[in-house]
């Protein structure tokens, strides 16, 4: 008979070390177990049936229930409760949803971005400086050679459009002679080094050792599950730091599912000898995908443009690639078997980027149409942000998924038209309904923008501010509103369709027999919610393969 979230957490240690005793293993393993551990032994021996008030399943068999079996960490049963009478039924607690996927976002630097200084909504460079002061008085051990002082979240538009410069940073005496490095806010970006030129800093900055990058890894995992955050597509990871993954993804403090795009040691090319395909047995890891860049970021006119930027016409961008390039490195990849995926945001990145994969289609699969080989390979557009009409019929017709992060669009709304002007802006950016036949994957771009996916759903079902509630103009229409998702297609975006994105579907993103125990608890069921509370939204619990590895505080009881 299965275990049921109703049975007591105080009488765990003293079952399982009944079942131990049977079992003839002695009292040492069971005399000092703690309540979490005796907990994991029993799920590990038995399943375990879990009931609530109602559970959104996003499964093609049927679309709610009320209760679930876990076996091994993945979903045995899923079904209607007609054995329990009303008032038990109606005593139960909790509104659940499949575990959520970011479907863009960078573990590493989540994390050693907890660990810096944050400058995101600061408006003045007054207010930057106060707080790295603010910063380096509880933290004296940072600005050395060996340890930068590292923040990120800086954007010249809250300065007067003025752009910091290294005298800025002479705070005081206790800044003189210090070592300090700070992003922009989407991280590549202008300043004194934008996009490429970065790697003349990169190459002196004192890289974390093993130690520094697994604190940074689980301490990431940690705030995404207080998210509802099960599983993340890490845009970008480096050979070594898919080794440490490999060595971490069996730790019982791994609790992210992890598609990582592999990104070489040297950006934008093939290096098959460094890297292989990963699918570990728990499913916490995969690694079948590569990251390409094609440009920069809109922010700093570094995005690559067709036409001239309409507020610098002196500029059209700068690609970080060029063509005949692109398309060798994904015709290479490709035909290694990996999905190749290409970071655009401006719209010739975008048009060189699709070029790239239908020709590396036409190939693939001479013989078929090349929408019927991209069913196979999924080639990806990571951002997927600024697109010509043109190009965005032949994302269409190719089947090219968009990679696309809705709080990107939020943030940008305020000077994007400037960039671009009125019409490109209306044609080309920030499509999202427009895409939606394509199965966008959502995601945030974590560190760069907030990882906090019910921001991301606000932000597509609007087209306004999370942080508050409005559009550029003060109102709540919503920026170019034509463009809005709706719920259902926000919730699909952050579940189902990072699923296919990555080869996981009918494994995660759906609760139904056969896929990962991941699940995510809510006080409230999303579609009678008011659309301002969701901006507002936190989690109630968060369960990665069965197991419960987030619990609001306030929350705690006696029951599992």
């Amino acid at each position: 008979m299965p275990f049921t979230n109703n049975l007591l957490w105080v009488s765990l240690p003293i079952a399982v070390a009944a079942i131990l005793y049977q079992l003839g293993l002695p009292a040492l393993i069971f005399s000092s177990l703690t309540e979490h551990v005796a907990y994991k032994v029993l799920q590990s021996l038995f399943p375990t049936t879990h009931c609530y008030a109602s559970i959104r399943t996003l499964s093609s068999r049927f679309s709610h229930a009320e209760c679930f079996t876990v076996s091994a960490g993945k979903f045995s049963s899923v079904f209607a409760d007609e054995s329990s009478h009303n008032a038990v039924k109606q005593a139960r607690t909790g509104y659940v949803y499949p575990g959520l996927w970011d479907g863009h976002g960078h573990l590493i630097q989540f994390g050693e971005s907890l660990d810096s200084v944050s400058l995101f909504g600061v408006e003045s460079m007054d207010e930057a400086q106060k707080r790295l002061i603010e910063y380096k008085t509880g933290h004296s051990e940072v600005g050395t050679s060996e340890e930068w002082l590292r923040g990120v979240g800086w954007d010249q538009a809250n300065f007067r459009g003025m752009w910091p410069t290294s005298s800025d940073l002479q705070v005081d005496e206790s800044f003189k002679d210090l070592y300090v490095m700070l992003d922009r806010v989407d991280i590549p970006a202008k300043g004194v080094f934008c996009d490429n030129a970065m790697d003349l800093v990169l190459e002196y900055y004192p890289k974390p050792n093993k130690a520094r990058k697994t604190k940074f890894v689980k301490d990431a995992m940690v705030e995404l599950n207080k998210l509802g955050i099960v599983g993340i597509h890490d845009a970008g990871v480096v050979p070594g730091d898919l080794k440490l993954y490999q060595e971490l993804s069996n730790d019982e403090e791994w609790t992210v599912r992890v598609n990582a795009m592999i990104e070489c040691d040297v950006r934008n090319t093939f290096c098959l000898e460094a890297v292989e395909k990963v699918s570990t047995s728990n499913g916490k890891l995969h690694v079948k995908s590569v990251k390409l860049f094609g440009d920069g970021a809109l922010g700093s006119w570094g995005s690559a443009m067709i036409e001239p930027y309409s507020d610098k016409e002196s500029s059209s961008g700068s690609l970080l690639i060029n063509a005949t390039t692109l398309s060798q490195v994904t015709h290479d990849w490709a035909m290694a078997g990996y999905q190749v995926n290409i970071h655009a945001i401006g719209d010739l990145a975008n048009r060189l980027a699709i070029d790239a994969f239908e020709a590396a289609l036409n190939t693939l699969c001479p013989q078929i149409a090349p929408s019927e080989c991209q069913t196979n390979h999924r080639f990806r557009i990571e951002h997927s942000q600024i697109i010509h009409p043109d190009d965005q019929r032949r994302m269409l017709e190719l089947g090219i998924i968009p990679s696309i992060q809705p709080t990107h669009a939020t943030s940008d709304m305020g000077y994007a038209e400037s960039r671009l002007g009125q019409q490109r802006t209306r044609d080309e950016a920030y499509r999202m309904r427009s895409l939606h036949p394509l199965r966008p994957v959502l995601g945030s771009d974590f560190p760069v923008e907030p990882a906090n996916i019910f921001e991301g759903m606000y932000a597509a079902i609007t087209r306004r501010s999370p942080h508050t509630g409005l559009d550029p103009s003060g109102g709540k229409n919503g920026w170019y509103p034509e463009e809005t998702l709706t719920l259902e297609q926000a919730l699909e975006g952050f579940t189902i369709n990072p699923a296919y994105g990555a080869f996981l579907e009918g494994k995660a993103g759906v609760i139904e027999t056969g896929a990962y125990a991941d699940w995510v608890v809510l006080d409230e069921p999303l579609e009678s919610m008011d659309l301002e509370s969701l901006r507002k939204m936190t989690v109630r619990e968060t369960w990665v393969a069965g197991m419960r590895v987030y619990q609001r505080p306030g929350d705690e009881d006696l029951t599992l």
